[in-house]
């Protein structure tokens, strides 16, 4: 039947593997990834994510009550889980902001297929939460940090925090047991990108991986240009230039980073070129936010309602099934054809779609 293929899968009483639907897009692409986020609330206001002029209105977030709960979560991961999904990255928001985050991660780790449950944050929190994280089952942790200087980190997160902060946080979260931690940076033309070379020296060697990411026009209020994106090549040759680099294959299908080792063993860097390098046609990653709805790419406008089925009485086999529909007509594939569309075109803002 179009739309899907098989798999193996162990039987756990036989060594002989089983066979379970693989669920595809019209583009042929799996079904493998999730990014929930868990809060639309934020205590940064990055300028390329939640700038000030993001925020209409005096509550321009969703109201608590309105936040999928702990067991909600729940069972949607495991809806996920049941189709494919072996890998969920948390995010808001700042998904430390959630009071329950630490019940939240504990419940997702005991669901069932689901290999790796990490997160993405800016960190100034994980001094406190670093341990908690660890001892519920987080496997692993993302952390933006988009400059070293203290200057130009002001301006990139509205005033709020200091990379000092940030630092402290991934310290304690390698204290705690997390390694590689990646780092995050969105390159701005013009804002930040004369400090990008001194945070890859940074933590060249620390056992942590420097991300760089092309601006995204995600959302209709980060005054996205394409003059303001400085392509991930540039930064390839620049770093090779000073620490010779050699490429890394992919440690897993769709992965978004392009991975590159320094040859002298001190580690490795990701570029992420979603403007310049498209990977829309590997992309098998969806989307559900902080309210419960479903979208097949971050640069969606609309999404599907998935709380209806969570808070109703549709069993567990109706709420797979409603995914399973919803892949199967999938066919976004945005970077691939932002050239035919334009600019900032009343997309979803990235705090709300989740990063």
């Amino acid at each position: 039947m179009k739309g899907l293929e098989t798999h193996p899968v162990l039987n756990r009483n036989s060594e002989m593997p089983l066979l379970r639907p693989e669920v595809l897009d019209r583009l042929q692409r799996p079904l493998k990834d999730l990014r929930l986020s868990v809060i639309d609330r934020c205590n940064f206001r990055c300028s390329y994510c939640m700038p000030e002029s993001s925020l209409k209105g005096d509550s321009p977030f969703l109201p608590r009550a309105q936040l999928l709960t702990v067991s909600e979560l729940s069972r949607l991961v495991r809806a996920f889980a049941s189709l494919g999904v072996h890998k969920v990255r948390l995010t808001g928001g700042e998904p430390l902001l959630r009071q329950d985050f630490i019940d939240i991660v504990a419940a997702l780790r005991e669901v069932p297929g689901l290999k790796d449950l990490s997160m993405t944050t800016n960190g100034v929190l994980l001094p406190k939460l670093a341990p908690a994280l660890k001892q519920a089952g987080l496997s692993r942790i993302t952390v933006s940090l988009d400059s070293l200087d203290k200057d130009v980190f002001a301006r990139m997160s509205g005033g709020r925090g200091t990379p000092d902060r940030v630092l402290e946080g991934i310290s304690a979260a390698s204290a705690a047991g997390f390694t590689r931690i990646k780092i995050n940076c969105v390159v701005h033309k013009g804002v930040n990108d004369h400090t990008v070379m001194d945070l890859v020296e940074h933590f060249r060697g620390s056992g942590h991986i420097v991300r760089l990411i092309e601006f995204l026009d995600v959302g209709s209020s980060n005054q996205w240009r394409r003059e303001h994106v400085v392509a991930g090549n540039e930064w390839l040759q620049r770093i090779h230039a000073r620490w010779p680099l050699e490429p890394l294959s992919e440690s897993q299908a769709g992965e978004t980073a392009e991975r590159y080792k320094y040859r002298d063993g001190l580690g490795e860097i990701g570029l992420i070129n979603s403007i310049t390098r498209p990977f829309c046609g590997a992309c098998c990653r969806v989307r559900v936010t902080a309210n419960g709805t479903l979208y097949g790419c971050l640069f969606s406008a609309k999404g599907t309602p998935l709380q209806p089925l969570l808070t109703g009485n549709s069993d567990d086999a109706a709420l797979s099934a409603f995914i399973q529909d919803f892949w199967r007509r999938r066919t976004d594939r945005y970077s691939e054809t932002r050239h035919l569309l334009p600019v900032n075109a009343g997309r979803q803002e990235m705090y709300r779609m989740g990063g």
